[in-house]
């Protein structure tokens, strides 16, 4: 079972810490990438070249190592009438997504969090850009969490 915490008097689920790797592992890959792309202002023969190759990989690196503080940031609570997700260190968004307006609950597991056993649960309602996504939640819990949202959403929407 996913880690719990306590703050301000309510228990928020976290998701499974494991997901930063392959949250690192992006975020590393696509700074590589700019960087190798950016040494082909290597052969201008200025300073600024090296400088700029220099900076994408300092970037980098700070966004990778904030990378597993953003991932304990992540969680999600399970509250009479929605359910509450929170991320986000310096700008905190939580959303509301009430029982009865979920309109499907699908699980994603790509191949590099599915080789680690974790699932993404993405939430669809009627509005068009309100789609959710609690990332890094582990296989057996995101099954779990989907079938009790399922049934929580049937019982609210019959009393629509």
């Amino acid at each position: 079972m996913t880690d719990r915490i306590d703050v301000d008097g309510a228990t928020w689920t976290r998701i499974s810490p494991t997901y930063k790797w392959p949250e690192m592992a992006s975020y590393a890959l696509a700074g590589l990438v700019i960087a190798a792309l950016s040494a082909f202002t290597w052969f201008s023969g200025q300073w600024w070249g090296y400088a700029l190759t220099a900076a994408i990989l300092v970037i980098t690196g700070v966004f990778v190592a904030f990378i597993p503080r953003r991932v304990r940031a992540i969680g999600y609570q399970l509250r009479d009438d929605d359910l509450l997700v929170r991320r986000g260190i310096l700008f905190l968004r939580f959303v509301a997504v009430p029982y009865g307006r979920m309109q499907l609950i699908d699980v994603n597991r790509g191949p590099v969090v599915r080789a680690l056993g974790l699932s993404d649960l993405k939430f669809v309602t009627a509005a068009a850009a309100s789609a959710v996504t609690i990332p890094g939640i582990p296989h057996a819990d995101a099954e779990q969490l989907r079938d009790r949202l399922v049934e929580l959403a049937e019982s609210r929407r019959a009393g629509l």
